[in-house]
Order: structure tokens, then C-alpha cells, then sequence
């Protein structure tokens, strides 16, 4: 998942809807002012948002998205608009199945939901109590740290935890293990910092009473009873699905067409954003965060553990395009702004993806959008036209404009000539290829080699060297790498020490030192 200036990550969910909230089985909702909103309404604007998204999907905007209007207990309206893989013949439906990134969060804040409303674990267990191997740097927040804690962001962990090792190919059971190592970026309870692996841990701690993996806990808690049957948590489900949509992004900038580079394996971090599914699969499970834990008369969630997922518990500051003012909750946003209350989340892979919930509980009004693109901005800009056109009865301004320069501005492509520089005319050569030829290591990352390679040098990484990138020199002991595939025209340093002896004993990986933890010493021959 890519980062955000924005404070908080991936720019909020949008502003959809207001304050006050009905029981369930209600025919009609209360806005903020009291008015009334009634089936009929929402209905009656349901041609012009289907005239929006067909627009955005005309003009480009996306490949493909997939929409879903809930309203009370009743899934309103399902579309689909656009190709699953730009250039060919498949058509976006119901049924196509997306990978929905981040919003997977508020999915795996319900399943936990569950099991405390059962009793199975408690928003205050501790995870010390729960998974007793697990850690944090700190001895205090380790034996402190509770499900809440770690659902909210707010355990300390810096916002990029993990998302290193996850890169070059570690697995959840390696990454979480090693979280053990990160420096604090914040005091216990103190800050908010948005961290996937973080955010796992919560919910891989919160299963450990069942006796079951989370992925079986997730699919027999809420897929199942739900009828969520094109919904999983890992990779290999995503791949049986015959409907599905593939990942695009613009090569070399926003002129670009749409094009399919690289696939995204999320499975590491599954509950933070692993869930693949369909719009008319959440629409079920918005159905019952709309009826607090009810769906067609039946209790599947304790309303009481539900509610617990949307108190506002930390600011986030103000949402970028609206200005509302944002807090999450447990696996959830919520922000109050100009149509009041709304409970949701965003979702994107950098790699193609862009996904969003939102849910006015007080009009008992939700939407899932899901698309196959980053960075676009449509969910958002769909959801806030959508918004405007239910409530005040026309769109108030170019929403889907004023999101994609959000996006655009902060994840536009950078150019290759600018991201991958040569070597300056007057640079020191570098040494021979056999001063930094050799095995070098640290707890954190493990195990990495630089080799000779076709008369140049490679750097590998991670479980098994699974990972290999070539070096480009660029500054006497300084060069370049691509690590990441899904910017693989961005480059990151590469930078070696120097001992007496004129060989390296060090080298730093830029891309693997968010946490200041990319300095690996050299291994003795």
C-alpha cells in the first residue's frame, strides 16, 4: 500500500453521510437536519451516479469499477462499468471479483468484532496474554499492548513496520516476529501511525483463542454466515476467481494509457489488506454495519462490539479535499463533515488498485466502490458527487476532478531520466568489484549478498535471496537499485563503508532503512 502526505495514509473515505443513528428494519432514515430520506430518494439518484461512473470509465478516468448502494437492509442498486484488464473483452459486473487493499481493515475489524461480542477475546486483551511471543521493542508496550491498541494505530510502531521485509519477500509469521526490532515512532498510545503489519498483528492475536488461522476464522466468522462466497483472505483465492480484475497503472506518467505491470501478493499482511471480494458481497456485509450487527432479522455481530469499531479514539487531522475533520476508530475512519457523520475506509495498492466504503449510519445509507486503477481518486469523487446528489439534491462541485489532483499531486509517476540518474561527469570511480563482492547481515533483514554479475554487481535479499537487483555505480561507493516493482522506474541507494583495508564492512539499503534499521554488517569469509 503506497504512503500518503496525508497524515492518517491513503486519503480518507469520503464525507457521505450524517449523525444520528435508527434501528434496524427502518423504511426511512434522519439526516443531521432531520429530514427524512426515503427509499424513493436514493433511488431516484441512482441514474445520475450511473451516468458519473460511466463518464469516469469513458473519459478514462479508470479501466473498471464496480459500485454497490445500500440502503437499510436491502441492497439497492449493484453495476458494474468497464473492462477487468484494459484492452481486452471482459466486462466489469457485480460479480468481478477486485483485491480491495486497506479496505480489508473495516472487513477484519467486524470479523473481531464477532468474536468479542461471543466472548472468544475482549477489545482490551492484552497481547501479551494472547500470542505470548509476541513484541514490541519496548518492554512496557509489550506487556501492555491490547487488540484496541493495535486495530487503532496507536501502539507506538511507526507507520512503515514491516512493509520493508514484506518487499523483498518475508512472510507474516517472519515480519511480525521482527517488529520486535522497530524503533518507536511515538510514545505507547500517544501518536497514530498508520501500520499495516501493526494492525495484523491485532487481528492474527485476536484469532489465537479459536485455535484456528485467521484466514478460517475470517471465512467461518462472517464470509460464510454472510453468503460472502466470492470473498478470501489470500492470494490463491483471488487466483481461482475465473471473474476477476487485474491491477493497472500508467506507465510513464498521466498521459499513459492503462497497462497491467505487476501483480500484488498481499498475503502477508491479509487483514490489513488481503481481502479479495465483490461489490455484491460487501454490500452484505455493509448491510450489517448498517443494521449493527443484523442482516434480514438475524444477529450475526453483538451491537454493542460493533459499535466499539466506530468510536472516534484518534485524530487523524482534516480530510484533504473536504477539510472534515477525521478520526479512527478500530479499523475504521469517521469524519464529520459537511453531510455529517460517516463511517469508512480507502483502500489502494500503488501496483493498480483503488477501493473505498462509505456509510452515512444515521440515513442508514452505505456505498462501496471498487476500481482497478491507482492513482485515480474516483472512488472518492464518485461517493462525494454521490452524496451531494442524495442530499442536497445536485453535485456542488467537481468531485472526481478535485480527488484525481489529490492523488495525482501526490503519486504522480516520476519520469525515469529524473528517478534514475547516471553517475555526475566528475564522480570518483568506484573500487574493484571484489571490494564490495560478499555476504553481509543483520537481525532485521537477515541475510543479503553483493555479487559479480556479468561485470557489474547485484545486490540479493531476503528469505533465500529470493530477491536480486542489479547495481548501477553512481558516486565512488555509492549506487542504485530498483526494488520496488510496483515504481520499478524509482530508484533507491545503495551505500558501502569502507574499512583500512579499502573493502567494504558495511553497506546501507535505502529502501530497507525507513527504521533506520538498513545497515548490514559484513559477514567474516
Amino acid at each position: 500500500m503506497p504512503r500518503s502526505r496525508w497524515k492518517g495514509g491513503l486519503a480518507p473515505a469520503c464525507v457521505l453521510f450524517a449523525w444520528a443513528m435508527v434501528g434496524p428494519g427502518a423504511a426511512m432514515g434522519q439526516t443531521l437536519t432531520g429530514q427524512t430520506l426515503t427509499r424513493a430518494q436514493v433511488a431516484a439518484r441512482l441514474p445520475a451516479l450511473e451516468a458519473l461512473a460511466r463518464g469516469a470509465v469513458d473519459a478514462g478516468a479508470v479501466p473498471g469499477l464496480a459500485i454497490a448502494v445500500v440502503f437499510g437492509d436491502e441492497t439497492l442498486w449493484l453495476k458494474g462499468f468497464g473492462r477487468r484488464e484494459a484492452g481486452r473483452p471482459d466486462a466489469v459486473d457485480a460479480d468481478t471479483v477486485f483485491q480491495i487493499a486497506s479496505l480489508s481493515k473495516p472487513v477484519t475489524a467486524t470479523v473481531v468484532a464477532a468474536l468479542v461480542g461471543r466472548g472468544v477475546v475482549g477489545w482490551e486483551s492484552r497481547i501479551a496474554d494472547l500470542d505470548p511471543g509476541f513484541r514490541l521493542r519496548e518492554p512496557y508496550p509489550t506487556a501492555e499492548v491490547t487488540v484496541r491498541d493495535l486495530l487503532n494505530h496507536r501502539s507506538g510502531l511507526p507507520g512503515h513496520a514491516g512493509d520493508d521485509l514484506e518487499g523483498i519477500g518475508y512472510g507474516r509469521d517472519a515480519i511480525l516476529h521482527r517488529l520486535r526490532l522497530v524503533p518507536s515512532s511515538s510514545s505507547f498510545r500517544a501518536g497514530y501511525a498508520y501500520s499495516n503489519f501493526g494492525f495484523t498483528a491485532g487481528a492474527v492475536a485476536a484469532a489465537k483463542p479459536t485455535g484456528q488461522p485467521w484466514d478460517a476464522v475470517a471465512r467461518d466468522t462472517l464470509f460464510g454466515p454472510l453468503g460472502m462466497r466470492s470473498t478470501g483472505t489470500t492470494q490463491a483465492e483471488f487466483l481461482t476467481r475465473a471473474n476477476r480484475a487485474a491491477l493497472h497503472v500508467r506507465a510513464g506518467g498521466p498521459a499513459e494509457p492503462w497497462a497491467t505491470r505487476v501483480t500484488r501478493d498481499p498475503d502477508a499482511q491479509a487483514p490489513a489488506g488481503g481481502v479479495s471480494s465483490n461489490v455484491r458481497d460487501l454490500a452484505q456485509w455493509v448491510r450489517l454495519a448498517i443494521g449493527n450487527g443484523m442482516v434480514a432479522g438475524r444477529r450475526h455481530v453483538a451491537a454493542a462490539a460493533l459499535a466499539e469499531t466506530h468510536a472516534p479514539l484518534t485524530a487523524r487531522g482534516t480530510n484533504p479535499v473536504s477539510g472534515a475533520a477525521s478520526f479512527y476508530g478500530l479499523g475504521w475512519n469517521v469524519e464529520f463533515g459537511r453531510h455529517g457523520l460517516v463511517w469508512g475506509h480507502a483502500g489502494a495498492f500503488s501496483a493498480g488498485a483503488q477501493t473505498l466504503v462509505s456509510i452515512h449510519p444515521g440515513s442508514r445509507l452505505g456505498v462501496v466502490i471498487l476500481t482497478n486503477a491507482f492513482p485515480s481518486g474516483v472512488p472518492e469523487g464518485l461517493a462525494d458527487s454521490f452524496a451531494d446528489l442524495v442530499f442536497d439534491g445536485a453535485v456542488g462541485k467537481d468531485w472526481l476532478r478535485a480527488w484525481g489532483d489529490v492523488y495525482g499531486s501526490m503519486f504522480a509517476a516520476v519520469p525515469a531520466t529524473a528517478a534514475a540518474p547516471g553517475s555526475p561527469a566528475d564522480a570518483p570511480a568506484a573500487l574493484g568489484p571484489a571490494a564490495y563482492a560478499g555476504a553481509y547481515a543483520n537481525a532485521y533483514i537477515g541475510r543479503a549478498v553483493v555479487a559479480e554479475a556479468n561485470g557489474g554487481l547485484t545486490l540479493s535479499v531476503g528469505p533465500g535471496l529470493a530477491r536480486t537487483y542489479p547495481l548501477r555505480h553512481r558516486d565512488r561507493d555509492v549506487f542504485l537499485y530498483f526494488p520496488d516493482a510496483e515504481a520499478p522506474d524509482t530508484p533507491a541507494t545503495l551505500r558501502f563503508a569502507i574499512g583500512g583495508q579499502g573493502r567494504a564492512t558495511a553497506m546501507t539499503a535505502e529502501s530497507l532503512d525507513g527504521s533506520g534499521l538498513g545497515t548490514l554488517e559484513r559477514v567474516p569469509d
